[in-house]
């Protein structure tokens, strides 16, 4: 018979942190994480342990919770380290397929937090391509891009935008003025970026310029590589702003109006029912709704 395995140590002092203050809130200012990682990794333990260690509304003990406790504080006090597994045990794995710009702007500068939170929960990151959802292989996680919704998966909205016109300093000087980018007469000086991830249709209709979707000029799938061009001189480009906060702020790319138009794409993060049984997949859910807000 295997040895029972030995509840992780974040796992344990969480549990006497909230057993002994009897707030999340306060638990969770104490270990330097968040309230929903509270949340989880008491739903960690309980499920690990396969008891109720709370009597949820007011965080006092159960029977099992007082009786567990005691035997928690002395194994807190008398161990320093506890290995979160037990030799030979899988560590919680999620694998997550990510659109690439989406990966490299916005997810991997959070990860951090995440890691700090679940430090036993193994990430294992893999590119798809957006629109087309295409991934190399399955995931647990998936985050699109589109318009949704998406057939067969859950699904919860996670990030939504707004897109205005950029160019490189140089090709302002170059091609410009443009005189905020909302007329037929400026828009017919420029070299349009095209990309099927933010058609200039969606440009034209707000600012009344009646012009068909350009069909010449370079086009790009991704909005990283959409961007990169702008800043390097091929013309200007419809920028998702959130997502090319870095263009901006280093001064390759500068906007050519004031005006910003919701984009009618959005990233979404995508499961297959049943996936968010596993705790360490609600926890990556749950913190991303959190960390994007």
């Amino acid at each position: 018979m295997a040895p029972a395995r030995i509840p992780p140590i974040h796992c344990l002092e969480t549990f006497e942190a909230v057993a002994r203050l009897r707030s999340a809130a306060r638990a969770a200012e104490e270990l330097c994480v968040t309230p929903s990682a509270i949340s989880h990794r008491l739903r960690q333990l309980e499920a690990q342990l396969g008891a109720q260690l709370f009597a949820r509304a007011d965080f006092s003990l159960t029977a099992t919770g007082e009786s567990y406790l005691a035997r928690v504080r002395q194994g807190l006090q008398a161990l320093q380290l506890v290995p979160d597994a037990a030799p030979g045990d899988a560590p919680a794995r999620i694998r997550l397929a990510t659109t690439p710009t989406f990966s490299r702007q916005v997810l991997l500068p959070r990860l951090a937090l995440f890691r700090h939170a679940f430090p036993e929960v193994e990430l294992v990151l893999q590119v798809s391509i957006p629109l087309l959802n295409v991934k190399a292989e399955d995931a647990d996680l998936e985050i699109r891009f589109g318009t949704g919704p998406y057939e067969g998966v859950e699904q919860v909205r996670i990030l939504s935008d707004e897109i205005c016109p950029v160019a490189s300093p140089e090709y302002i000087n170059q091609a410009g003025p443009f005189d905020g980018f909302d007329s037929r007469a400026a828009v017919g000086r420029a070299h349009l970026i095209r990309s099927t991830l933010e058609p200039w249709s969606t440009w034209f209709q707000a600012c009344g310029i009646a012009l068909p979707e350009p069909k010449a000029g370079a086009q790009f799938n991704d909005a990283g590589l959409v961007f990169d061009a702008a800043a390097a001189g091929f013309g200007v480009a419809l920028m998702r702003l959130k997502l090319g906060t870095p263009w901006l702020t280093d001064g390759r790319l500068v906007r050519l109006s004031p005006r910003a138009v919701p984009s009618p794409h959005h990233h979404f993060i995508c499961w297959k029912h049943g996936t968010l049984a596993r705790w360490e997949c609600a926890a990556f859910v749950d913190w991303l709704q959190q960390a994007l807000k």
